[in-house]
């Protein structure tokens, strides 16, 4: 425990102490965002490129306590392209093709090292006795984990919308990893999921709104990248009841905000890159919160989802299950009240 401590504490004071060095090079760059459209949230052109400063206070919190060896430098490795792609990406926007190429040589890179989804609990094997605890996935881990990789790193980007919002949610479920990582005695993964939430708490204060720098892609990408191995290397590896579904609800909020993407964009015939004004936190602002009441609400939400992805490692099937239909259930509510009080507001023409 006091390595995590120390690696939390090198990562939030150095990401703290560089953001304003990232600050001048973004402007020395002109990695800007302009708002040029409706769909932007912020009045004032804002510099971007925030994430150098969260990888930087990470790597140098993991090459200060760790040691090296063939997984943490195929993560290192993934990790550091995804920062070049984004990094290129803030100051002029890459296409998709060429973001998404990006992300599944970084999942590639990590695969080679030998991070993979390779099994996952059997919830049957809590039922019948003699029943295989694991169902093995074979070849079938390798499209399982980049699609896995790519998914939530992109996730975490869609969420990133608002100031803070990324960031913190970010840090809950990176918090929530590494509660969860500990409770399994996994103190390697606890340890790399400390440090991440360390050096992103650390460029928050500079986040939060009215943001001084937004993390951009740069931030975002490598957030999500983070976010997706740490788990693929931890939890769904674990003999817990219904493990697979802990990294879910640890990074719950994304998840279900890029479903919804996919399911939106789908029924309306659009692209699944194009973006809109759909997302959750766009909802809030519609129903009328500010800036700061809508990224606290859904912090709330992660926060929740965080405490469920901790309760699911201990508790039996039948509580885990009632625990899942329950969440699902208040997310539906949730989702259905913010549609309802969007289409009343239209309908009486209100100003939001």
């Amino acid at each position: 425990m006091k390595t995590i401590y120390i690696a939390f504490l090198i990562a939030l004071t150095i990401a703290y102490l560089v953001t304003p060095l990232v600050i001048k090079l973004a402007h020395r760059v002109g990695a800007i965002d302009v708002p040029k459209d409706s769909r932007r949230v912020h009045k004032v052109p804002t510099p971007r490129l925030g994430g150098i400063a969260i990888f930087i206070g990470f790597m140098v919190a993991v090459l200060v306590t760790f040691q090296m060896d063939t997984r943490l430098i195929s993560v290192l490795a993934g990790g550091v392209v995804i920062v070049i792609m984004g990094y290129f990406d803030d100051i002029k926007p890459l296409s998709a093709k060429v973001k998404l190429l990006v992300q599944i040589m970084a999942a590639a890179i990590v695969m080679y090292g030998g991070i993979k989804i390779n099994m996952v609990t059997n919830p049957l094997s809590y039922i019948y006795e003699g029943a295989d605890p694991y169902i093995r996935l074979g070849m079938w881990s390798y499209p399982l984990t980049l699609v896995w990789i790519v998914g939530i790193t992109n996730a975490i980007n869609l969420i990133d919308g608002l100031d803070g919002l990324a960031a913190g949610v970010s840090t809950i479920s990176a918090l929530t990893l590494t509660v969860v990582a500990i409770f399994l005695n996994q103190s390697y993964i606890a340890l790399l999921a400390a440090t991440l939430a360390g050096a992103t708490i650390g460029f928050l204060p500079y986040n939060f709104n009215p943001a001084k720098i937004f993390m951009g892609d740069t931030g975002a990408l490598f957030l999500g990248y983070m976010l997706s191995v740490l788990s693929v290397m931890g939890v769904v590896k674990s003999a817990a009841a219904l493990s697979i579904l802990v990294p879910i609800f640890a990074i719950g909020l994304p998840i279900f905000d890029t479903f919804m993407a996919i399911i939106r964009r789908a029924l309306s015939g659009k692209p699944f890159m194009e973006a809109d004004k759909g997302h959750l936190h766009h909802k809030l602002l519609d129903i009328g919160l500010s800036q700061k009441q809508a990224v606290l609400t859904l912090y709330s939400i992660s926060a929740v989802l965080g405490f469920s992805a901790i309760a699911l490692v201990e508790a039996n099937l039948k509580v885990a299950g009632v625990l899942v239909i329950a969440v699902f259930f208040l997310a539906s509510l949730g989702v259905k009240y913010l549609g309802l009080t969007r289409t009343k507001a239209s309908e009486n023409n209100i100003e939001l």
